[in-house]
């Protein structure tokens, strides 16, 4: 399900169609909310991870709280370049858990070994969505945005290895 189309309410001087402008606005708009998910999610493993190694895990935890921090950057990223087209960005927790991609979180998840599977599995499904964004970017022309959404994509790689480096142990 994607957040219905906003038409540009702002007026911009960069050359790109209104109707290119009203797509990114609903493709951003998309990922925005699945950028607000992850950030909770991520969010929800670090407050809850707990098992009799919980000292060594520290620095999973450690990772943890990044990824959120990362995703907050996301969010940040993705509303900046959804309202300089000209849109409005549609950012609240309320539309995030309405719109979001991401698989639902495991609310049942108590071991290191049961967080890091569900983030990872919404992590992957995100880095999968932004590596689409990144196509539809350059296929409409928009250098700005496919450029913002690999930063992205390449950031949420990362944070996928190190979660599937503590899987594979």
């Amino acid at each position: 399900m994607t957040i219905t189309a906003v038409h540009p309410t702002h007026k911009t001087g960069i050359n790109l169609s209104e109707d290119v402008r009203e797509r990114f606005i609903e493709l951003l708009n998309a990922r925005l909310a699945d950028s607000l998910d992850l950030s909770m999610q991520a969010k929800q493993a670090h407050w809850n991870v707990k098992g009799i190694d919980f000292y060594k895990l520290h620095l999973l935890v450690f990772l943890l709280h990044k990824i959120a921090e990362h995703a907050a950057e996301y969010v940040d990223l993705i509303a900046e370049r959804t309202t300089a087209l000209g849109g409005i960005a549609m950012g609240t927790a309320s539309l995030a858990a309405r719109y979001s991609s991401l698989p639902e979180y495991n609310l049942n998840a108590v071991t290191c070994d049961e967080h890091l599977r569900a983030l990872s599995q919404s992590l992957a499904k995100y880095g999968n969505l932004i590596r689409e964004a990144v196509d539809d970017a350059e296929g409409l022309g928009d250098k700005g945005t496919a450029d913002m959404f690999t930063e992205i994509a390449r950031r949420a790689d990362e944070d996928l290895y190190f979660l599937e480096v503590y899987l594979d142990e």
